[in-house]
C-alpha cells in the first residue's frame, strides 16, 4: 500500500477502508509524520483551529466492582483493603466541592458495584442533580446500564429512561475497551459483549441521550482489532449521530493484573499513541471532535497529539483515581493556565466549552 496515495485520497474526501486504517496504524519510520500532518489538516477542516476543554470534576462513587478487569488497578472486592462506597452525605460533599470550583460538568465514575440496582443508580443521579441542578451529569456506561437492568429485571431501555428522568444528561461510552470479543474475553470477560455495548449505545442515541465513544488500546489487541473498533463506531455514528467525541484511552499498565501476569506488555508506545489519534481523525470522517487524554499521555505527548489530529483537551477533572491507581502519575488535575500554555506554544487558541461542545 502506498501511504502517500492513501493520505492524498483521504484528504480529498475518500472514506478509508478498515484495511487501510489497520495498515496506517502499523506504519513506522518517517512516514508517520506524513500521517500526522494529513490528520492535522483534516482536523483544521472539521474542527477548526480552536482547542477546547470542559471545566469538569470526576466524582468516584465506589471502587467495589463485579468486573475486576485485568487492565484495571482501581477495582476492589467488597471487604478488600481500600474498598469504599460513598453514602449520600459523602456524595453531597463531593458535589458541593465541584460546585465551588464552577464546573459545568460532573462525571460520575465508579466500579460496577455488585449490589447496585436501578434504584441505586436513580438515587445517585437524583442526589447529584438535586444538589447541582444546572450542572451537566455525564455518568455510567453500557455495562452499568446492563447491570441495573439485570439487577432490577427490567429492560436496558427502561433503565436509560429512568436514568434520564433522574437527571442523566449524557452517557459514558466507556466499557468499550476494544470491541472485539476475542480480546474482551481476555481483558474484561465479565463486561457486556460487543453486541450489547453497541445495542445500548444505539438505544441511548435514539432516546436523545448523547454519548462519548472510547477506545482503550495497548493491551493484547492487534492493529486490525483497533481498526475494527473504529469501524463499529463509524457505523453507529452514520446511523445515529449521537457520539459527541472520540476519547482514545492508552492502557496504563504499571499496577494492573494483565501486566503483572505477563498477559500484556507495557502499553502502547508514543508512536502508537499518536498514530491512534491521527488514524482516528482520518478514518472517522463523521466525528468532529477527538480528545486528548492528557492524564494518560502526559503533557508533552498530549501537546503533540494536538498536532496529530486532536482538537480537545478533555477536562480539568480534579480527580482521576482510575488512571492514578493504574499507575499514571499526575492524572488528577490540569490547570487551564497550563492548557493555555500548551496550546499557544503550537500556535492555537484555547476555549472553554460545555459537554455538548458549545463554547462558554
Amino acid at each position: 500500500m502506498d501511504i502517500s496515495t492513501v493520505l492524498r485520497d483521504a484528504a480529498g474526501g475518500h472514506r478509508l477502508s478498515e484495511k487501510e486504517a489497520a495498515a496506517l496504524l502499523k506504519v513506522r519510520g518517517r512516514d508517520i509524520f506524513e500521517i500526522f500532518s494529513t490528520a492535522d489538516i483534516l482536523r483544521e477542516e472539521r474542527a477548526g483551529p480552536v482547542v477546547t476543554y470542559v471545566r469538569n470534576q470526576n466524582i468516584h462513587i465506589t471502587n467495589i466492582c463485579k468486573n475486576l478487569c485485568g487492565f484495571c488497578g482501581f477495582g476492589r472486592k467488597e471487604g478488600d483493603e481500600g474498598a469504599f462506597c460513598d453514602d449520600r452525605d459523602t456524595i453531597l460533599k463531593k458535589v458541593a466541592l465541584a460546585s465551588s470550583r464552577n464546573v459545568t460538568e460532573i462525571c460520575l465514575l465508579s466500579g460496577v458495584h455488585p449490589g447496585f440496582t436501578m434504584e441505586t443508580y436513580k438515587d445517585i443521579l437524583s442526589t447529584v442533580h438535586g444538589a447541582a441542578p444546572d450542572v451537566h451529569i455525564h455518568a455510567f456506561s453500557p455495562d452499568e446500564v446492563m447491570h441495573a437492568a439485570r439487577q432490577s429485571s427490567i429492560s436496558t431501555k427502561e433503565v436509560l429512561e429512568r436514568m434520564k428522568s433522574a437527571g442523566l444528561s449524557s452517557l459514558q461510552g466507556t466499557a468499550a475497551e476494544i470491541l472485539a470479543d476475542h480480546v474482551r474475553s481476555v481483558i474484561c470477560p465479565r463486561k457486556v459483549p460487543t453486541a450489547d455495548w453497541v445495542r445500548i449505545i444505539r438505544e441511548a442515541h435514539r432516546m436523545g441521550i448523547p454519548t462519548t465513544a472510547t477506545i482503550m488500546y495497548g493491551t493484547c489487541e492487534t492493529e486490525g482489532d483497533r481498526a475494527r473498533h473504529l469501524a463499529i463506531l463509524r457505523e453507529i455514528q452514520d446511523d445515529t449521530g449521537g457520539f459527541t467525541e472520540l476519547v482514545p484511552l492508552s492502557y496504563v499498565f504499571q499496577n494492573t493484573p494483565l501486566y503483572r501476569d505477563g498477559i500484556a506488555g507495557p502499553g502502547a508506545s508514543g508512536r502508537e499513541d499518536l498514530l491512534l489519534i491521527a488514524v482516528s481523525r482520518l478514518f472517522l470522517d463523521n466525528f468532529r471532535n477527538i480528545q486528548v487524554s492528557w492524564g494518560k499521555l502526559g503533557i508533552k505527548l498530549g501537546q503533540l497529539a494536538l498536532l496529530s489530529g486532536a482538537n480537545d483537551l478533555a477536562g480539568t477533572m480534579f480527580s482521576d483515581e482510575v488512571s492514578g491507581d493504574a499507575g499514571a502519575a499526575g492524572a488528577d488535575y490540569l490547570d487551564p493556565t497550563m492548557m493555555d500554555t500548551m496550546v499557544r506554544d503550537i500556535g492555537r487558541s484555547l476555549r472553554q466549552r460545555c459537554t455538548d461542545y458549545t463554547l462558554v
